[in-house]
């Protein structure tokens, strides 16, 4: 391993700006490049980058539901005194996490999959402990010693022009802090978070059931992955942000039965009720896809993958991906100062050195495909192929084509052709297909989840995914008929 050498005027720079702090939960000093102040200018800073990103769930019933949970467990915290923002992002994906100075997030997606307001209390109780005993502002300062940047800019997906669609990776503002929690800060935090939920008269042991809950999410996409002869997905949850393993889950055990009291009950009425009518998976602001097809109903447009093909919906584009995962058609919308015409787009945009432009409609939108060479960041010149479109509302596009390598791009070339050649304004039949779904609560039939799954939405595993949502996916006693469940409608 190369060593890192710093030279001792920066070693010794890097020092003096390092303050001595207390930290609320041990009682001991530290030094740090970060005290209080700087903790809550960092979290403030950072936060509209996160909203930015993920969205904010508008939802004011579940916002202001979450928000008094995590005050309640944050005045029973080792810093009270800290101005504490709990917001639910609009994200299916199963997370949660915190900035410094009080800033914690959980997705609605999250949200989900758990099963009590206890179990809520255990994710956001575990979010609060990172802040209060000062996780961040270590790492921050680990990493600022180490001639590193404190907070790592936003890299949103792929930047336009060609590349390989398998390392589009998106960074989040967020990723600086909560990436790589050393063992003993997860441990610590796993403490904290029993603790207050035990001063806040939860038993410590839905902190157990969490981990639980998710661990059979993971289950579930592994099984799924096993049947359509995949490699099991190694996607972003809570698990996988926070390092999971069976000595952690053991830890974990450890840690709750050191408790004992008398605790209220778990909240399962009051959690039930917030998140009925919760939107469950892509919400309507993000778009939704629906087997081979993709819905956007605010921007007025609709695709569709070819065979064999996937959707995958991210933040800041669609990309349509083949099985092999080295060839697809990234779709992106075009900021309004790249220019108003396509000529203008080319040139801003792709900045080519030669370049060939054919005119044409893509279902009754105007469109110009384009063909050339631009110089990449390296310096060395680079083809490209894409489509600009003017799609409803007058808004530009933008559909790359994307692949591994000269070979990729020509196996997969006649399937991207077709999935360009879909790119349309959404019909009345897509519009009705463009309904999100939403959970509900209904009581348990007496037929039990394979009634429940005849009249899900649900295209496929309908039973495992409603018993996944429940609780009860390698459970073997199901709920008594009348008990409210969550539904997917």
């Amino acid at each position: 391993m190369r060593r890192l050498w710093l030279p001792v005027a920066l070693i010794t720079l890097l020092l003096a700006s390092c303050a001595t702090v207390v930290n609320p939960v041990t009682g001991q000093a530290e030094r740090t490049v970060m005290d209080e102040a700087a903790e809550v200018a960092e979290g403030k800073k950072a936060h509209p980058q996160v909203l930015a990103e993920y969205g904010s769930y508008n939802n004011p019933r579940v916002q202001a539901y979450v928000n008094e949970l995590g005050q309640r467990l944050a005045r029973q915290s080792h810093r009270a005194g800290l101005q504490w923002t709990f917001t639910v992002l609009d994200s299916p994906e199963i997370n949660a996490f915190a900035l410094p100075g009080g800033y914690v997030y959980v997705t609605r997606g999250i949200m989900a999959y758990l099963d009590s307001e206890a179990d809520l209390a255990g994710v956001v109780g575990h979010e609060i402990g990172h802040v209060t005993a000062r996780h961040g502002a270590q790492r921050a300062t680990r990493q600022q010693t180490a001639g590193l940047g404190v907070l790592a800019a936003s890299v949103l997906g792929a930047v336009f022009g060609v590349g390989d669609v398998a390392s589009q990776v998106a960074q989040t503002a967020a990723a600086g802090y909560v990436a790589s929690y050393s063992r003993e800060q997860e441990l610590q935090a796993d403490q904290l978070g029993a603790e207050y939920l035990a001063r806040n008269r939860y038993n410590p042991s839905n902190m157990v059931d969490v981990i639980g809950v998710l661990k059979d999410q993971e289950r579930f996409a592994a099984d799924v992955a096993k049947a359509e002869g995949r490699a099991a997905p190694a996607g972003a949850n809570w698990l996988s942000s926070h390092p999971s393993n069976d000595k952690r889950l053991e830890d974990i055990r450890r840690i709750a039965a050191g408790y004992s009291g008398n605790y209220g009950d778990d909240g399962r009425a009051r959690y039930m009720a917030a998140t009925d009518g919760m939107t469950f998976g892509e919400s309507r602001e993000q778009g939704v896809t629906r087997g081979r097809q993709f819905f956007h109903e605010p921007l007025g447009f609709a695709l569709t993958a070819p065979q064999g093909f996937r959707i995958v919906n991210s933040a800041d584009a669609i990309t349509v991906v083949n099985a092999a995962g080295d060839a697809g058609l990234v779709v992106k919308t075009v900021p309004s100062e790249a220019g108003a015409t396509h000529d203008a787009i080319i040139k801003n945009v792709f900045k080519p050195t030669e370049v060939r432009t054919d005119a044409r409609k893509l279902n009754g939108l105007s469109a110009t495909h384009v063909v050339g060479l631009r110089r990449s960041a390296q310096g060395s010149t680079q083809a490209f192929e894409a489509t600009v479109v003017t799609g409803p509302s007058e808004r530009h596009y933008a559909l790359l084509y994307a692949a591994r390598d000269g070979a990729a791009m020509q196996r997969a070339a006649a399937a991207l052709r077709e999935t360009e050649a879909s790119f349309r304004p959404l019909t009345a039949a897509d519009r009705a297909a463009a309904k999100p779904w939403t959970l509900k609560t209904v009581p348990f039939p007496r037929g039990g989840f394979a009634e429940l799954a005849r009249r899900s939405p649900l295209p496929t595993r309908a039973e495992q995914q409603l018993r996944l949502i429940n609780g009860v996916y390698t459970s073997s006693g199901d709920p008594q008929p009348g008990q409210p469940v969550k539904i997917v409608e």
